[in-house]
């Protein structure tokens, strides 16, 4: 009897474990959709709306960007000022993540793929400068996605 009981509580044990261990996978894999989904919708303003406004938009209000020689931006705002040059005005960018992934709480996640960004100079030649991004997520309380490193 000893010996049965133990099989039972090991196998409902081991079942309740199963149970949460999908529920945090389920957790993990929708916020991988959501983020793939924000990055795509990020990528998606700043052809539609302007360079400028996505990333601001899509910024947490403690977002740290880096850019070119080191240049580390921190803020929203601040972040929209230097978007709102008028270099960035004339150049556009793509991008698309290689891989996605998120934590298993949902609260962070990250990206990282290629991108490019098209500039003109004055005389009205493009120049293309390709690279690789790395973007950090965190999940507001809204539930909304933003960026907070990028």
């Amino acid at each position: 009897m000893r010996t049965t009981l133990l099989v039972f509580l090991s196998a409902v044990l081991s079942g309740c474990e199963w149970k949460e261990t999908s529920a945090v996978a389920n957790v993990r894999q929708k916020s991988i959709e959501e983020i793939q989904k924000a990055e795509t919708d990020f990528q998606k303003m700043t052809t539609d709306k302007s360079i400028n406004e996505a990333f601001w938009f899509y910024a947490d209000s403690n977002a740290v960007i880096k850019r070119e020689n080191d240049t580390v931006v921190h803020g929203k705002d601040a972040i929209r000022n230097y978007y709102s040059q008028p270099f960035y005005t004339e150049a556009s960018v793509i991008w698309s993540p290689d891989f996605t992934d998120a934590s298993a709480q949902g609260d962070f996640g990250y990206t990282y793929g290629s991108y490019t960004w098209r500039t003109k100079d004055n005389t009205g030649k493009v120049t293309e400068k390709k690279g690789v991004f790395h973007t950090v997520w965190k999940r507001q309380a809204d539930g909304s996605w933003k960026y907070v490193w990028d």
